[in-house]
């Protein structure tokens, strides 16, 4: 079977919530991941970034695309009918009404009906009850007029919209009080869910690539957190509960799903050892997609990305001298969300031991 050569366009704009600051710099995450024969769309502002970025993946031996467009509509995947089109989202979660949203079920029907099937918090948690997967007490509604009884509760709940981009809507509720509160800042037709508030240790993303062979298990990380902002993710990790989402990712694929997806599992420890429960599905690349691909190119087995703020806005400010990657040591940084800098943010890979880890963050914070 040949492989097709791929298109990349992964703008996060019909997938990403307006505030998030510098969303519209994304597009040049997916760069690592890609290789020199295939095509990469990238917002025209990074341009300007484009050598520094090259150089530094020449330095550190990372292959990637050089051919590339410098504008991320998606009309322009139309004009590459050889090569396969891999996106961020099959789809459109920020418009209810999107000319996107036809343009894709057009490209691939099954692939857009299970991305925006299982993009909806409401109808993970009705098929988790079909496949028997443990997830959090959760109760699901229409809309906020359907729940009658805000008493008998499993408070501290989470209030969440079925479909909630960055996170938008999601709110904790300690008790009736804060339900009720929360529930006034809602429209009257979104519809929800009210999920009972778990102590978990840790949490999980447990990564899943289609291949003609079926859903392929890509890597399990820990989520690295600040209080409930998710900041990065850490590799490996002990725990691989693959089985508790398996049957959600082979439905999935069975139903059309294409590219990578994930699932975000909490880990819950009992006295007779770690529980599992999943809390959602990614129906599209995430965070952790581009760190784990460029790790797995460059053969790194021990990692954690992060996410930094920085004064620097161009690459070519930010010095990496005696701290970028070293393949034959297999450590040091390596720029992964490298367009965002224009906006004062940056997001990394920092390779090696969790020691050398956090002593390369230290060093980086210096420069920042």
């Amino acid at each position: 079977m040949v492989t097709r050569n791929k298109i990349f366009n992964h703008d996060i704009m019909t997938c990403t919530h307006d505030a998030v600051l510098g969303n519209y710099l994304y597009s040049g995450r997916v760069l690592g991941m890609t290789n020199p024969e295939d095509i990469i769309q990238l917002h025209p502002d990074l341009e300007p970034e484009w050598s520094a970025i090259a150089d530094h993946y020449a330095r550190i031996g990372l292959s990637h695309s050089a051919h590339v467009v410098w504008d991320v509509a998606l009309k322009i995947l139309v004009d590459y009918p050889d090569y396969a089109p891999s996106v961020f989202f099959f789809g459109d979660a920020t418009h209810e009404t999107s000319p996107d949203k036809d343009w894709f079920r057009q490209l691939d029907e099954n692939w857009f009906s299970v991305v925006e099937f299982i993009n909806s918090k409401n109808n993970f948690i009705h098929l988790t009850e079909e496949l028997d997967v443990s997830v959090p007490k959760t109760l699901c509604f229409e809309n906020k007029a359907n729940l009658k009884d805000t008493t008998h509760l499993p408070y501290p709940c989470y209030l969440k919209p079925a479909v909630s981009v960055d996170g938008v809507g999601i709110q904790r509720c300690q008790d009736e009080a804060h339900l009720v509160h929360a529930l006034e800042t809602l429209g009257p037709d979104i519809p929800l869910q009210l999920q009972e508030e778990i102590t978990a240790t840790s949490f999980l993303n447990l990564q899943y690539c289609v291949t003609v062979q079926g859903a392929e298990r890509l890597a399990a990380s820990e989520q690295v957190l600040d209080g409930f902002s998710h900041m990065g993710n850490r590799y490996p990790t002990v725990h691989q509960p693959w089985e508790i989402v398996e049957p959600m990712a082979i439905w999935m694929v069975e139903h059309g799903m294409k590219g990578l997806f994930a699932f975000d599992v909490a880990v819950v420890e009992d006295t007779s050892g770690p529980r599992y429960l999943a809390i959602e599905c990614n129906p599209r690349f995430n965070g952790a997609s581009y760190p784990t691909g460029i790790a797995h190119k460059l053969g790194i087995k021990s990692w954690v990305s992060q996410n930094f703020n920085t004064s620097c806005r161009s690459l070519k400010d930010l010095d990496l001298s005696g701290l970028e990657f070293d393949p034959n040591k297999s450590v040091g940084v390596i720029l992964v969300n490298w367009g965002s800098i224009l906006a004062g943010r940056i997001g990394v890979l920092l390779a090696g031991p969790i020691e050398t880890q956090n002593e390369l963050k230290a060093a980086l914070n210096q420069r920042l």
